[in-house]
């Protein structure tokens, strides 16, 4: 596709352009000093500077010189700083026409250097500094104050690694979160209105009634969750958009099972904001800073170093013998330098949590040459979305200065679908890049399944050991490694460092020592509390560790006593029992939980809190809604056929049952002691528990 024509840069864009430029680098100067900069006269000045104020570009204030004479002092508003970058386009194009132009008169041949997007074009090299949308330091802290004043968004954890990529330039050329134009664009054809290739909405979703406070044109200040300022966004643009089609065509179906489909459909805020930013400040990290590089520090490095050719190898998971393998290989065949650039942003439900990652990293870089290999964290929210996400993080390593990017077999897959399928074919990521590979600018190297030949002590691909038969092939997949890793057994140094399994061993002791969350639900009086309270005393009597009963009534007396029981109260209240539990989890006790949890979602989020820390045992107490009615020891059901109880489960609002939980337990005719003897049972074949 070529590239779009650039519109033509008008005298007084040129001349704003080189007003806001001066006053963004000099806010303090002097009128004097800032038209001797411009080259316009003193009233010219005045009259640029009462225009770019009407406009709302510049805000004016007093200060007071250093003669004591009455000074102005200039700042960039955020809808200044976004003008100014819009210019910044504009006026490249006109000096790269320019260019074209001399080159012509000079050589009677037009130039063979084409650029192939906007502020690109003169940013061909790996090496060269790419665009931020930071402000200047002296522009940010007057914008930090104006920002004060603005209506604010506290942005999730997934929206502060998109604007933090944002600001950088990690998603360049993005220059906010995408408006609706945009958005189709990027949803249906995998490509920005202006026909830049992006597979991948970076979109700010918020609720119905925050969208309904704020109005086209109006600037909001974008905060994190300790409410620092770190961005103004303009929004132009707002809509409710079809979250069913994009999970069709961005994730390749509309289920549930699928993480990224799960946070559209069940965390993601029903509207969109689209709008460019102004940057103010990066998100802090207060953990391994030194190894946080933007893309034009990664590129100051390579620079440094002389590194032209860059092969970079994108890992959510801790680096073993075939992955270090795998890497040295591509390096050599791509005649590169390494780059190490693992994800600490969010990733897969259940996957290593990035400290630890990053841990084992460090304890393995010693590995590999230092004159040729390097290891930067990316602060990436992946989406998991297969071959978009392929080419999605081909172009950010793009962006970050390398040449060559490893992709997988079966990139950034999620798993299973509801139908126990994988979501996508093993190679779709590899053929998706290879169709865009000329485009993007960056070259792919096939992953190759690694595997340890015994008799020759080492590890070669699968694919191109010619005597497989006559030779011992030794392999250990994930879920071989995790299982050795929970039950405590051995894992062979042929396949991992003694230094990564000892940092392994260290986060995730033996599931035995672990603590974990026994999850009870099922309809008002089917027996959850009763079978919860058996099972902590049977606990409690083993001993070992900490046992936390979170019962419904419990928690709705000590931890929710303000809520109600429409659905959004219902659900704030399981995720605070969620909370809880994924605490108690962590620090390696016993939670055990018996709400009703009416519903699969939010019981499926409580899960993903909890399984980061532990293992999650849903327990369905499946006592039917006849049994539970004829009990009704509170009256709640007489009351609820009555009409005088709005929204109970099973009679007037309805109870997802759980399609595959750990355990089903019937308590009718069942004693007790039984049904609580059960969960026991379970918990000891899960290695939860010691064996009776």
């Amino acid at each position: 596709m070529s590239a779009p024509v650039a519109k033509s840069m008008t005298e007084e864009e040129g001349n704003l352009f080189q007003l806001l430029r001066q006053l963004d680098l000099t806010p303090d100067a002097s009128q004097r000093a800032i038209s001797a900069a411009i080259g316009v006269s003193l009233g010219r000045l005045n009259a640029q500077l009462r225009a770019a104020a009407e406009a709302g570009f510049i805000k004016i204030s007093e200060r007071e010189g250093p003669d004591r004479r009455q000074r102005f002092a200039y700042a960039l508003t955020s809808r200044g700083a976004v003008e100014k970058a819009r210019l910044a386009d504009r006026f490249l194009a006109r000096k790269f026409r320019e260019y074209q132009a001399l080159h012509a008169e000079l050589t009677g041949s037009a130039s063979s250097y084409v650029p192939t997007t906007t502020r690109t074009r003169l940013m061909q090299s790996n090496l060269a500094p790419i665009p931020e949308l930071f402000v200047s330091y002296d522009s940010a802290q007057k914008l930090k104050v104006e920002a004060g004043e603005l209506v604010s968004h506290d942005l999730t954890p997934r929206q502060i690694c998109d604007l933090e990529l944002l600001m950088n330039g990690g998603f360049y050329p993005l220059k906010g979160f995408l408006g609706e134009e945009d958005y189709n664009g990027v949803v249906n054809d995998m490509r920005l209105a202006d026909g830049a290739l992006w597979p991948m909405p970076i979109t700010l979703d918020v609720t119905e009634k925050f969208a309904d406070s704020i109005e086209l044109g109006q600037d909001i200040a974008l905060r994190d969750q300790e409410g620092v300022i770190l961005a103004t966004m303009t929004v132009t643009d707002k809509w409710e958009p079809n979250k069913s089609l994009e999970a069709e065509k961005v994730f390749g179906a509309d289920d549930d099972a699928h993480p990224a489909v799960n946070y559209l459909h069940n965390t993601a805020g029903k509207i969109y904001l689209g709008g460019p930013i102004t940057g103010i400040q990066q998100p802090v990290h207060y953990d391994f800073r030194a190894r946080r590089d933007t893309p034009n520090e990664l590129r100051a490095y390579f620079r440094k170093l002389g590194w032209r050719k860059v092969v970079a190898f994108q890992t959510r998971n801790p680096l073993h013998r075939a992955h270090q393998e795998l890497t040295f290989r591509a390096a050599r065949e791509s005649q590169a330098n390494l780059l190490i650039h693992p994800v600490v942003g969010m990733t897969k439900p259940g996957d290593v949590d990035h400290f630890t990652r990053v841990r084992c990293y460090e304890a393995v870089l010693d590995k590999y040459p230092a004159s040729t290999t390097s290891m930067s964290l990316l602060p990436l929210a992946m989406r998991m979305a297969g071959p978009r996400e392929a080419v999605w993080h081909g172009l950010i390593r793009k962006n970050y200065g390398v040449t060559h990017f490893i992709v997988g077999r079966d990139h950034a897959g999620p798993g299973k679908n509801s139908a126990g399928e994988d979501f996508y074919g093993p190679y779709d990521a590899q053929e998706l890049f290879k169709q865009h590979e000329e485009e993007m600018g960056i070259e792919m190297v096939p992953f190759k399944h690694m595997v340890y030949v015994e008799e020759r002590a080492q590890y070669e691909p699968a694919d191109e050991i010619a005597d497989k038969d006559s030779v011992n092939i030794l392999n250990i997949s994930g879920t071989e490694l995790r299982r050795r890793l929970q039950e405590g057994l051995e894992i062979p140094e042929w396949f991992s460092f003694p230094e990564v399994v000892a940092e392994l061993r260290r986060t995730k002791p033996p599931r035995s020592k672990q603590g974990f969350t026994v999850f009870f639900t099922g309809f008002s009086g089917s027996g959850k509390s009763t079978i919860a309270n058996a099972l902590m005393t049977k606990l409690m009597e083993m001993g070992g560790r900490p046992v936390t009963l979170l019962d419904g009534d419990i928690v709705r007396k000590n931890l929710s006593s303000e809520l109600g029981f429409s659905k959004e109260h219902r659900d704030l209240n399981i995720r605070r029992i969620g909370y809880v539990a994924s605490e108690i989890t962590k620090n390696g006790g016993i939670a055990i939980c018996a709400p009703i949890a009416p519903y699969a979602a939010t019981r499926r989020a409580v899960r993903e809190d909890v399984e980061q820390f532990g293992a999650f045992v849903e327990v369905h107490v499946a006592t039917t809604i006849e049994e539970c009615e004829r009990r009704d020891r509170k009256g709640l059901y007489k009351l609820a056929r009555e009409g005088k109880i709005k929204e109970f489960t099973g009679i007037s609002d309805p109870y997802d049952v759980p399609a595959n939980p750990e355990l089903r337990v019937e308590t009718e005719g069942t004693e007790v002691d039984n049904c609580a003897h059960q969960v026991i049972l379970k918990l000891e074949s899960m290695g939860l528990i010691a064996g009776l």
